[in-house]
């Protein structure tokens, strides 16, 4: 300032420096035409590995767009990824696009607790893997998973293994009433059906520790373990046996590995979530008092379920299979076949 009179000093001799957030944000967002779709195969802190839907071998590691903030993205996804998609080791895309979910396989920790976990997204069915021994079939596991397949859009497939040590017949009489389609298998013998039934389709794998399904996938996928390894190696060094992982059929289809469970907490599922799956059900539970249960006297008097027995609409066999999922949600005591849990 030496020279120069502050007096005579104006405020078009000062330089503002405009500071931050003083131009609008525009909200338009690049459309990324040119993205790349792909399948989300795993989810590793903050990595995707995506295989590219021209080419399902080329295994692409992407980080999620800062645009799409916090969105979730989880194995099943189909996504739209820009920059490098050449799968190199070392080189890294971007997800910039999640599509519209056709089915999501949720679970909470148990009925407590509020925060929902996606387990898979996009699976056409699920397969809930029992076995028949060693250890017992757990039925309350298996309506739990029932009643998260009708709520989140899966088709539910039983798939009863080590058939060679128990008969299926009394755990599939349980099921009659609400045709499931089952298949069994043995631990000596590959299964030609179960194959077919996953050619051409995503389908995910859900069972308890212990009952075979890690046996299963390596039959489907003679390559699962070195599948996994090139996953691990291309995280961030996370052993994908706990996370849920995708891997590719040889004749088509996918089928997703998801970790052994514990339990299938059902927190987000309302009764008249379960009840819409039932079709013969749902125009007169329209018709019960509010926050009915369904579950029929002396829990819910006032259900009006039972009348659709009497005038023919239902039979009592899927009423009592209905209720028997109701009650599984709620968390009470059913009579049935082996450990509940």
């Amino acid at each position: 300032m030496a020279g120069r009179d502050w007096r005579k000093l104006d405020e078009s001799d000062v330089r503002v420096r405009p500071g931050r957030g003083t131009r609008p944000r525009s909200k338009r967002r690049p459309e990324h035409a040119d993205a790349s779709t792909a399948l989300v195969t795993v989810v590793d802190r903050g990595r995707w590995t995506c295989a590219l839907e021209h080419d399902p071998s080329r295994v692409v590691t992407a980080m999620r767009a800062r645009e799409l903030g916090r969105t979730p993205i989880v194995v099943g996804d189909t996504v739209g990824i820009v920059g490098d998609v050449s799968g190199r080791p070392d080189t890294l895309a971007r997800i910039v696009r999640v599509d519209e979910r056709a089915s999501v396989l949720r679970r909470t920790a148990d009925d407590t607790d509020p925060y929902e976990r996606i387990v898979v997204a996009n699976a056409e069915q699920l397969l809930i893997v029992t076995a028949l021994a060693d250890p017992p079939p757990r039925t309350g596991f298996i309506d739990r998973c029932l009643v998260a397949c009708y709520a989140g859009g899966l088709e539910p497939v039983l798939c009863l293994t080590k058939a060679d040590l128990a008969s299926p017949d009394e755990l599939l009489a349980k099921y009659a009433e609400l045709a499931v389609p089952a298949i069994v298998t043995r631990y000596d013998e590959d299964s030609a059906e179960l194959a077919e039934r996953l050619k051409g389709r995503v389908s995910a794998l859900v069972g308890h520790s212990g009952v075979g399904k890690s046996t299963l996938v390596n039959r489907l996928v003679p390559d699962a373990a070195l599948a996994t390894g090139v996953v691990s190696s291309v995280g961030k060094g996370r052993h994908t046996s706990v996370t849920a992982i995708a891997l590719p059929l040889p004749d088509g289809g996918w089928v997703v590995d998801t970790p052994g469970v514990r339990s299938f907490g059902l927190a987000h599922v309302t009764p008249d979530d379960i009840v819409r799956s039932f079709e013969e059900f749902g125009e007169m539970a329209e018709e019960c008092p509010s926050g009915c249960g369904h579950l029929g006297p002396p829990d819910d008097p006032g259900c009006m379920l039972d009348s659709t027995v009497e005038d023919g609409t239902a039979s009592e066999g899927r009423l009592v299979s209905l209720r028997r999922l109701l009650a599984s949600k709620a968390g009470l005591e059913t009579p049935g076949l082996g450990q509940q849990t």
